[in-house]
């Protein structure tokens, strides 16, 4: 199974965001209930590793945050755009969180990640997107900003590629505390 953990945003919210991509040529948009923001990828695990990471996820005390949505970007280079997603401001509270799942994900053992943690909530996916796509998303879309949103929990999340796209489904759910 194909796992990774984040947080899920209040589907109210997610529907408004999606209205940022409605309209791009080439884009495909994510829906509004897969839209969250990724903790850990973790990609391929089976039964028994999907067990130590729950069990070590559960093991996370961390304090219940707001974050708030700022800004648009795009990953990719000047000359393929990968996806379009709204940023998310850094918070000390979200990243001492995305450290300790990283630390649960390994002890769980698997490898460690190997990117930046840069917080963000993916609004559509290209494949070979022309920068000129990402410009014109940006200038529209750059003062762009929600929030304060109230996070409580973060969730083990498993996906599963269709021809539509992926699903996402909620394996488990952790309480972040007051």
């Amino acid at each position: 199974m194909r796992l990774f953990v984040g947080i899920a945003l209040p589907l109210e919210v997610s529907r408004m965001i999606a209205g940022l991509s409605v309209g791009i040529p080439g884009a495909h948009r994510v829906s509004p209930e897969n839209m969250h923001v990724t903790l850990r990828f973790i990609g391929e695990a089976d039964n028994v590793q999907a067990e130590y990471i729950d069990m070590n996820l559960a093991e996370i005390k961390s304090p219940a945050f707001e974050i708030r949505l700022s800004g648009v970007d795009y990953f990719g280079s000047n000359r393929k755009v990968r996806s379009l997603w709204a940023g998310v401001e850094k918070n000390e509270i979200l990243i001492r969180l995305h450290e300790k799942v990283e630390s649960a994900v390994v002890r769980s053992g698997q490898q460690p990640g190997g990117h930046k943690f840069k917080p963000h909530v993916t609004l559509a996916r290209f494949k070979g997107g022309a920068p000129s796509i990402a410009g014109a998303f940006i200038a529209a879309n750059n003062g762009f900003a929600a929030g304060p949103l109230p996070i409580d929990r973060f969730t083990l999340f498993q996906s599963c590629l269709t021809d539509n796209g992926a699903v996402y489904s909620a394996l488990a759910e952790y309480p972040l505390i007051g």
